[in-house]
């Protein structure tokens, strides 16, 4: 460790620069701007009209990693199990698994202008994905959409399943 003086002696040896005025620095080093490159990719008609088709089979839709039965990521498998928990009638919901195609995958990030999977469409339109989901749940949003949509089993039918 060095002493106060020994350090002393050593600061006043390393020369000091002046600091240049701010005009010097802006003639010397100009601003630089850099753009990144826009890449836009336009969904194709094919796409778009498969897309259209599979968000129309079903009152509830959602593209997943994996299935149902065996979700394929963390994000998938919460929402499934919130659609579970909320009570959707298994008659009134399909799942497609976006592993299973690159253009699907791709194709329904830019279909609804949403970056991540899982993506939930009750009737035809775009709700979220696990993190809009998660916090529809949480608040009852989703319980009332859910609802005010028809797309819960009946209460009769849950009754029945409950008394097995």
């Amino acid at each position: 460790m060095l002493s106060r003086p020994a350090f002393s002696a050593v600061s006043r040896q390393i020369p000091r620069l002046s600091s240049p005025s701010i005009s010097q620095c802006l003639r010397v080093a100009p601003p630089r701007v850099q753009f990144k490159s826009i890449s836009i990719r336009y969904l194709s008609s094919e796409v778009r009209t498969a897309i259209d088709k599979a968000v129309g089979t079903a009152p509830v839709v959602l593209f997943m990693k994996g299935t149902p039965e065996i979700p394929q990521c963390g994000f998938s498998r919460a929402s499934i199990q919130i659609l579970g928990m909320q009570g959707v009638d298994p008659q009134k919901f399909t799942a497609f698994n976006v592993l299973e195609d690159e253009a699907l995958r791709q194709g329904i990030k830019e279909y609804s202008d949403w970056p991540t999977i899982p993506q939930l469409y009750v009737e035809k339109e775009f709700v979220g994905g696990c993190d809009i989901l998660m916090s529809m749940h949480k608040n009852g949003e989703l319980a009332k959409l859910l609802e005010e949509k028809g797309v819960l089993v009946p209460a009769e039918a849950e009754d029945v399943t409950k008394a097995e």
